[in-house]
């Protein structure tokens, strides 16, 4: 089971790590302004890693084990305040978030997708939220 689960994991990455590198690369080769080029890097570096993590998940490599681990750690936290924005998600996402000024919080989810935000702005309204499919995978990778 645990074997099968870690091969999931490690697809999702892979999936959402190269789809990722794909959207990053078409966000550099414009050349726009430096700004929009170093968050499209940073982006880069970030589904680069979680695309080699999963590679290694997959071939069953105790170091696949750990790379995941900060993988999915990167992905569980959703913020987007007036002043900063960050937010992750590779292969598929199950996000549960809620704003600050509505206090109902509501559950969104995707398969088969990429996301990434990274800004020094955001919204005029504060949301945060965790995505509880990074949450469980990272859990389950621990819990070896």
């Amino acid at each position: 089971m645990r074997t099968i689960l870690f091969r999931l994991i490690g697809i999702l990455e892979i999936a959402g790590g190269l789809y990722g590198v794909g959207a990053m690369l078409r966000h550099l080769l414009p050349l726009g302004s430096t700004h929009d080029s170093v968050i499209a890097l940073i982006g880069l570096g970030l589904f680069g890693f979680v695309l080699a993590a999963g590679v290694q998940l997959v071939d069953g490599s105790e170091r696949g084990v750990r790379m995941s681990s900060w993988a999915q750690l990167l992905q569980i936290p959703l913020i987007a305040t007036p002043i900063f924005s960050y937010a992750l998600h590779c292969g598929a996402y199950l996000n549960l978030s809620t704003s600050v000024h509505l206090v109902r919080p509501w559950l969104d989810w995707n398969f088969g997708t990429q996301g990434y935000s990274l800004a020094l702005a955001g919204p005029a309204t504060a949301r945060f939220g965790i995505n509880l499919l990074a949450l469980l995978s990272w859990l389950l990778l621990k819990l070896r």
